[in-house]
């Protein structure tokens, strides 16, 4: 058997700002925007420049309850995690472009991280793993 998690739904509350942010803060790349007429609703996907893995589905609050998840929706854990194949070209670059970094850059046993929040306050990740790490980026 083979499977994969394809894409991991990210509660917003206006798509047109979500992707202002994602794809031109983070530089992902808007890999669909489709709208769902039946469901008055966008369909919109975004990744990291190069990515083959898990995308981000830019979903916009439509109840109540979902608006109360925005920018915390896991309690004010680390959400996401955005490995990069060079953490100093893009963290300075992610500074020079205004995102928020709450925790600074750190050596760990397992590679470079540091904290950054998203638009909405979601803490993410930005590491670059070690080589010997059975994720990273391989540079070579």
């Amino acid at each position: 058997m083979r499977q994969s998690i394809v894409h991991i739904d990210l509660v917003v509350r206006d798509y047109d700002e979500a992707i202002e942010f994602y794809v031109n803060k983070l530089k992902f790349e808007l890999i669909e925007d489709t709208y769902q007429a039946e469901q008055d609703k966008r369909w919109v996907v975004v990744s990291p420049p190069g990515s083959s893995g898990v995308s981000l589905l830019l979903a916009r609050a439509s109840k109540p309850e979902q608006n109360d998840v925005i920018g915390n929706q896991t309690g004010g854990r680390v959400f996401l995690f955005l490995n990069t194949d060079d953490f100093w070209r893009d963290y300075h670059r992610m500074v020079v472009d205004g995102i928020k970094f709450v925790r600074p850059p750190q050596e760990q046993d397992y590679g470079t991280v540091a904290v950054f929040e998203d638009l909405y306050g979601n803490l993410w990740d930005l590491l670059q793993l070690n080589d010997d790490h059975p994720i990273s980026i391989k540079t070579s």
